[in-house]
């Protein structure tokens, strides 16, 4: 029988009581006490205000994101799921009865059921079981890529023009020999000869970014530029059931090579953002991302880097998406990206250290008053898969916080066994698609075979037209060149205070449109 509900409990509860669809989190908590007839949930429209997971180690944190992103797979919602410790691969399998779970569900009113969600497994470059995401250079475009690279203007610039010759001269730029290969002439006499038209390269600027190209590549970056490349409408897919299909990204390794999880990250946000139309706040998100181990996306991140991420983060709500960080306590999380994640699961901290003391202060101080708790002694009293929890409501103002006993995932919590995995991805119709890189006649073959005539020859313009009409999508490519010769001019804009106030503000589409200029990245066709 469930307790009875002191008024205390009721008063969270009514903020909880929503009428549209949403996501069940759990019951709330009170002196120790879960109370079933009050629970926490989160309206499934708000989830692309974004949101952090975050506390300590053993706290439960990857449990909840799974919880979430199974219920959203059911409500027909897309998942992404960046898997840094191997863990999460379980959601695609029913999850093992057993007593701690059955007695989680009867302590929190939920009927549990053993169900695992439909799943796509992917790793970058094929490093991995995984189905391999890759990415051209020319996809990337320069103005991202300088942000990855920590370039500085001047660098930035060049680059940009390096990129603008190559799209002039059809030097197809599919990997990171290419753009080698094309800097590396740029900087010869022929090189510099064609150049004096627009503006020259030097030693020195290109010494700094084939140095930053190859600190890239040893960091496992070679094998993620490539093709084919990664299209991300894959992500917005749904099993013929109608649930939504959870994309799970393994990256075992990404803690010795922070900088390729960046690249990926931002080269990802950018492109959905890009290519998805506004639709402003729908009943429910297009797609929820979930990056696990945030605190490596921002360590050591340059300040270029951080304003790109803070931009997508502000802009890509209205595309429908929503990100949640998943990290150990928000001060891993830049404050003016902290400031815009709505919704939040704080799971328990410690304060063993005067650190730790100072990070617990600055957390309680980031939830709204509670007459019904001391969230610093809440904070670090909660149990195993318990969460201090506010979220937005219905109409976008934040819930009571409420002390939350959460509910137990329905699928496998823990990894897929190896021999389940490499099924899965065996058994996707993916894979046919993605599985072998291809290597074709690039910038790379062509300065070889153009430096091995005895008499060099410039490059033919009309050579990007024809290796455009033997691309898979044969109609994409030109539109990519069109584009990317604006970006000289955009690279040289940068500097300007004003263009980047106006781009920050976002107030108006004209405001949006320029922000999305701005990562550099090579529009394309779906």
């Amino acid at each position: 029988m469930s307790p009875a509900v002191p008024s205390a409990v009721q008063e969270i509860a009514d903020g909880y009581a929503f009428t549209g669809p949403a996501l069940d989190l759990g019951a709330v908590l009170l002196d120790g006490a879960a109370y079933p007839g009050a629970p926490v949930r989160v309206p499934l429209g708000v989830l692309n205000r974004h949101g952090l997971v975050a506390g300590a180690t053993g706290t439960g944190k990857t449990k909840t994101l799974q919880l979430i992103a199974e219920q959203l797979s059911a409500q027909g919602v897309p998942v992404f799921l960046a898997d840094i410790k191997g863990d999460v691969s379980g959601v695609a399998a029913p999850g093992e009865p057993g007593g701690r779970t059955a007695a989680r569900a009867a302590e929190v009113g939920q009927d549990w059921q053993a169900r695992g969600c439909p799943a796509e497994f992917y790793a970058l470059g094929g490093q991995g079981t995984g189905i391999p995401l890759r990415a051209t250079v020319t996809s990337f475009g320069p103005l991202l890529l300088s942000k990855v690279l920590d370039l500085n203007e001047t660098q930035e610039a060049s680059l940009g023009l390096v990129f603008h010759y190559a799209d002039r001269q059809g030097l197809e730029l599919y990997d990171l020999k290419d753009l080698t290969a094309v800097i590396t002439f740029l900087t010869s006499p022929a090189g510099k000869e064609e150049l004096k038209g627009i503006g020259g390269l030097s030693a020195a600027t290109a010494g700094v970014i084939l140095r930053s190209l190859t600190l890239l590549e040893n960091e496992g970056a070679g094998a993620f530029f490539g093709e084919p490349e990664f299209d991300t409408a894959e992500l917005l897919r749904r099993a013929a059931d109608g649930r939504g299909v959870v994309s799970v990204l393994e990256l075992p390794a990404v803690q010795d090579r922070p900088r390729l999880f960046s690249t990926f990250l931002m080269w990802l946000l950018a492109d959905l953002y890009q290519e998805l139309p506004e639709v402003g706040d729908l009943d429910r998100p297009k797609l929820v991302f979930f990056f696990d181990e945030a605190h490596l996306l921002f360590k050591g991140a340059s300040k270029a880097f951080l304003e790109a991420i803070t931009q997508t983060v502000r802009l890509i709500r209205s595309k429908g998406v929503g990100i949640f960080f998943v990290t150990q306590t928000p001060k891993d999380v830049p404050g003016d990206v902290l400031a815009q994640l709505g919704n939040r699961v704080q799971h328990a901290l410690r304060a063993f250290t005067p650190d730790d003391a100072k990070a617990l202060k600055a957390t309680v101080s980031t939830f709204p008053k509670s007459p019904a708790y001391d969230l610093g002694e809440v904070l670090t009293s909660l149990g195993t898969g318990e969460a201090v929890v506010t979220v937005l409501s219905e109409k976008g103002a934040p819930t009571p916080v409420a002390a939350t006993r959460l509910r137990a995932p329905q699928s496998l919590m823990g990894p897929l066994e190896a021999a389940a995995l490499r099924a899965a991805v065996d058994g996707s119709a993916l894979v046919g698609k993605y599985r072998d890189a291809i290597d074709r006649e690039s910038a790379y073959e062509k300065l070889a075979a153009r430096a091995a005539r005895p008499e060099a020859e410039p490059v033919p313009a009309s050579a990007q037209e024809t290796e455009a009409q033997a691309r898979r999508e044969p109609d994409r490519e030109p539109a990519r060149g069109r584009e990317k010769e604006g970006a000289g001019l955009l690279g040289s804009l940068l500097g300007n205070p004003a263009l980047k106030s106006f781009a920050r503000s976002a107030g108006t589409q004209l405001g949006r449109e320029i922000s999305r200029s701005l990562f550099g990245t090579s529009r394309r066709r779906r």
